[in-house]
């Protein structure tokens, strides 16, 4: 016999249709039937009565079971979840029972607005194709609690024991319609997330396919973290980040064919809103991990490039060293460009790419960029540059003031500037960072008080002179002078005993890649290889990449679950290849000890290169990075060492992992590694 269900208004105000929701993922009806309010107050009550299955840590929705199965998701305001939290207050937690018309909470009205969002109540049946669910909708102006639609089942109902859990359970469903491979786990990937219609866009990175979702809430993470070829879900920075490792290219690539149009999309996210402190303590761990935040999101989008100039550069000297191409060649020359000219313009991608992570203008931050990477300021800071003028040569380079080691080599408008030798704006980037984060803070200002019809002129044009002029003048000498202290301590400690800090940095430096603090060494490594134009810390980082890889080669041999070695083979060959998160999130840190091992092994391959006194030109470690440890000048000591090394990190994490690093039972049992965050940066931990 058919049963029927009364829904209650959630808010006072005029209840619509669901196709007049301002919604395209609920109007269309995707998520089912349902209705929505426009409210006239901020009090929210139960639209039915049952169990509360679902609270949205953003406070933005709730989901109720019925007790005849219906799932009824109730999502105050559109696209609200990027608000954060800020103007809800609900009352309701999963696992209560609440009654039609109960008190669970309240939304300031305001704020949403204030924000740009509608502030419309929506009410969806979320199982309602399944149930063979109609809705009957009294629309017009309605009290919170009153009766404003009736549902009307076609079918005995279920118990909520038998329905399928959780608002989003039906989107996450599996169809077997043909498709294999790739793209069956693409469109499982999108079944889970919530639909195609809850996309907004999608990128990638190295290990991960990267969502920007209308509404999160309505993710199934245990659909998608359970998809095979998936290892794991994280969410940072606006972000919904599926975890593939090595094929997350392919997996990418069938999303986008079963998401036209929206791959690689510009995207305004906002960052991953986290507690203010309150304590002196507090705020220094708040303001280090956003500094990390800010690297990690600079860099993610342009390490590959890095790795991949690297090993072009090593490619090159290996050419010159067999003699295949003279140095004086215009072939050296045009192959060098290739491979320096991500290095020689590093202030401008970084800068496009922290400007888009701080919120400033990309464009305009890439242009200040190029003003640090200027040939004619990396010239006026060297002492042997000469030009030829009528009278003879002379050096442009002159000495305007001094403070302590700090050189003013210029001035501008009488102001005395320190620029740093050797062109070193163009290897850091913190210089560029400081002026993106301080766009950021400018333009708003700009934009308030320039009128509309000349403001695309002249706010670039003030913003570009007046954030150079505080970065040469005030902030990028304080910035390198910090940087290459920096960068001098750590030479200073390698010096004091390279294989001592060698074992040390080998054993832990994973540690740093699990709470995400492996970025701050970045800068130190790029000032190495700037000057003195080598880098003996990646040297030993790149032992560590191959450990992590010995530990995942050990399992992919020993174990016996073919889903295990179908993660295991791709993983050691990605971390072979210096990424190694699918080897330490899809296996090392998951299962027994073997992250132990494999850093055990790291800690002997950073000793050897220690003792072998190994350096690196390049930025690509493990055995893919190799040309990055041929010596510019001939293949010297450093070559052979990190062979050495390498095999010999490879062979003590394997044969520690294999013997003594886990049991076939732990893989029946393998447990979660939760995620870590600090503060407002991405999660690191898969």
């Amino acid at each position: 016999m058919p049963s029927t269900q009364t829904l209650v208004a959630p808010t006072a105000g005029e209840a619509i249709p669901l196709a007049s929701v301002p919604d395209p993922v609920f109007s269309t009806g995707a998520l089912g039937e349902g209705f929505g309010v426009r409210p006239s107050s901020g009090d929210v009550v139960a639209p039915v009565g049952g169990a509360v299955t679902m609270v949205a840590n953003t406070g933005h929705a709730v989901g109720i079971t019925t007790d005849d199965g219906l799932e009824v998701l109730l999502h105050l305001g559109v696209d609200t979840v990027e608000l954060k939290g800020r103007p809800f207050a609900l009352t309701a937690a999963t696992g209560q029972r609440v009654r039609a018309g109960e008190a669970i909470g309240t939304m300031d009205l305001e704020q949403i607005r204030e924000a740009g969002k509608d502030t419309t109540a929506i009410v969806a049946v979320t199982n309602s194709a399944a149930k063979g669910v109609s809705l009957e909708l009294t629309a017009g102006p309605v009290e919170a609690g009153a009766h404003v639609a009736s549902l009307t089942s076609a079918e005995p109902a279920k118990p909520a024991a038998q329905a399928a859990g959780g608002a989003g359970a039906s989107a996450s469903a599996k169809t077997d319609d043909g498709l294999t491979g790739f793209d069956a786990t693409a469109r499982d990937i999108i079944a889970g997330i919530g639909g195609a219609d809850n996309v907004k866009s999608v990128i990638h990175c190295i290990t991960r396919v990267r969502f920007y979702l209308k509404d999160e809430s309505l993710a199934d993470d245990d659909a998608v973290s359970g998809t095979d070829g998936v290892i794991d879900v994280a969410k940072a920075g606006g972000q919904y980040q599926v975890v593939i490792g090595a094929e997350v290219g392919d997996v990418y690539d069938a999303i986008v064919a079963q998401l036209p149009g929206l791959g690689g999309g510009e995207v305004d996210s906002e960052a991953e809103a986290a507690p203010r402190p309150t304590t002196a303590v507090g705020w220094i761990k708040f303001g280090f991990s956003s500094l990390i935040g800010v690297i990690t999101g600079s860099m993610i989008p342009v390490i590959g490039v890095l790795a991949a100039s690297g090993i072009l550069k090593g490619i090159l000297a290996l050419l010159v060293q067999f003699k295949v191409v003279a140095d004086s060649s215009d072939t050296y020359q045009i192959i060098s460009a290739m491979a320096d000219s991500m290095f020689y313009f590093l202030p401008i991608i970084i800068g496009f790419t922290a400007a888009r992570r701080l919120g400033s203008d990309p464009i305009v931050v890439a242009i200040i960029g190029g003003v640090l990477a200027y040939p004619s300021l990396a010239r006026m800071a060297n002492p042997d540059y000469v030009v030829k003028t009528e009278t003879g040569f002379e050096k442009p380079y002159h000495i305007v003031a001094q403070l302590g080691n700090t050189i003013f080599n210029t001035d501008f408008f009488g102001i005395p500037v320190s620029l740093p030798q050797t062109n070193a704006y163009a290897y850091s980037i913190f210089p560029i960072i400081v002026a993106a984060w301080l766009a950021a803070r400018i333009e708003p200002y700009l934009k308030k008080w320039i009128p509309a019809v000349v403001r695309s002129i002249f706010a670039p044009l003030l913003e570009i002179f007046i954030v150079s002029t505080l970065v040469l003048v005030v902030f990028g000498p304080i910035v390198m002078a910090i940087s290459g202290a920096i960068a001098s301590g750590v030479t200073w400690v390698l010096n004091l005993s390279y294989p001592v800090a060698g074992l040390i940095i080998g054993g832990f430096y994973q540690c740093l890649v699990i709470f995400g603090l492996h970025w701050a060494v970045i800068p130190i490594i790029s000032q190495q290889i700037a000057d003195p134009g080598y880098s003996p810390l990646n040297a030993i980082v790149s032992a560590t990449m191959i450990a992590q890889g010995g530990g995942a080669l050990a399992i992919w041999l020993k174990v016996r679950s073919a889903k295990i070695k179908r993660m295991a083979g791709p993983a050691t060959i990605s971390a072979f290849c210096g990424v190694t998160e699918p080897a330490m999130y899809g296996l090392n840190l998951k299962y027994g000890r073997v992250f132990i091992t494999a850093s055990i092994g790291g800690a002997v391959g950073g000793l050897l290169t220690g003792l072998l006194k190994v350096n690196m030109w390049g930025f690509t470690g493990a055995f893919v990075g190799f040309p990055s440890f041929v010596n510019p000048k001939g293949i010297d000591g450093s070559f052979t060492g990190f062979w050495i090394a390498s095999l010999a990190a490879l062979a003590v994490s394997f044969a520690c992992t294999y013997f003594f690093g886990f049991k076939e039972s732990d893989f029946e049992t393998g447990r979660t590694v939760e995620k870590v965050r600090l503060g407002n940066r991405e999660p690191v931990a898969k």
